[in-house]
């Protein structure tokens, strides 16, 4: 038997991976594992019960309809003996790199030792002045990009877990502490975990994104499709969360109680204005 697993970060990693020549099958991983409710134990009924509750409330997505994109592609998981290798796609991001800690927690529970376990994931390359998502190389490219994949053991498994256990706890001094760079085969963690701080309150009580976001209304910007595309550019150059344009835009309604709308603009209200003076 020589049959591989793909498991992608999404469906746009997918789409370019459908058009390569790299044989074996595939699993999307459709979750948002950054934001909303978690729990420790990956795949448990008190686990998808907290993710139906986010997505439901917080999302507008059905439980029927998280079943089917999310719970259904990844149960496939649980017989893995049809394959001798499962290779992970994800990138450096922090939305990417908690839903790496969550998988590598997931494949641990039906971990075999006659498959053997793989990881790529995007971030630096020469000669680029961006870190690059897979979304930056074409579907010719991923062969070059599988060809580097790098080896995982039990052991860095293990690490994950640990790492998404002190994640789901999100103690502020626990996570500053801990070494996330000790295991080289997750080279981008720490710098995920270091943005996710960001996402902690400040003296103001807002944290690093809600902040940004009352800067750029302060500058002019008001309607909400131009803050979004601020804050991506702000993103691209300064932050590795990776978040998409949704997820902004969740951040932007969250954040009603310091801003007014007249005529579909956003004007800092006086709470608003006095958030930027703290």
């Amino acid at each position: 038997m020589n049959k591989t697993l793909h498991i992608l970060n999404g469906d746009s990693t997918a789409q370019i991976f459908s058009r390569s020549t790299i044989q074996g099958d595939v699993i999307i991983w459709r979750e948002m594992l950054y934001e909303g409710s978690l729990h420790k134990d990956v795949g448990s009924d008190a686990f998808w019960k907290k993710r139906y509750a986010f997505f439901e409330v917080e999302i507008g997505v059905s439980k029927i309809e998280y079943f089917d994109k999310t719970i259904k592609e990844l149960i496939k998981i649980e017989d893995a003996s049809n394959y001798n290798k499962i290779v992970l796609w994800f990138e450096y991001d922090l939305f990417c790199q908690v839903n790496l800690m969550a998988l590598c927690v997931f494949l641990l529970k039906y971990y075999r030792k006659d498959i053997n376990y793989y990881l790529v994931c995007t971030g630096h390359e020469k000669g680029k002045s961006y870190l690059q998502t897979l979304s930056d190389y074409s579907s010719d490219k991923y062969q070059t990009l599988y060809k580097d994949k790098i080896k995982l053991t039990r052991n860095n498994l293990l690490f994950a877990k640990q790492s998404w256990e002190l994640y789901v706890e999100n103690n502020k001094e626990t996570l500053k502490e801990f070494d996330f760079d000790q295991c080289s085969k997750f080279n981008y963690l720490q710098q995920a975990i270091s943005q996710h701080l960001q996402r902690f309150p400040s003296q103001n009580g807002l944290n690093q994104i809600e902040n940004k976001i009352l800067r750029i209304i302060n500058t002019g910007v008001s309607d909400r499709n131009s803050i979004v595309n601020e804050l991506l550019l702000w993103q691209q150059k300064e932050t590795v969360y990776g978040f998409a344009d949704s997820q902004y835009f969740l951040y932007l309604k969250k954040l009603g109680d310091y801003y007014t709308v007249k005529n579909e603009m956003i004007i800092l209200n006086n709470k608003g204005k006095k958030m930027l003076i703290n």
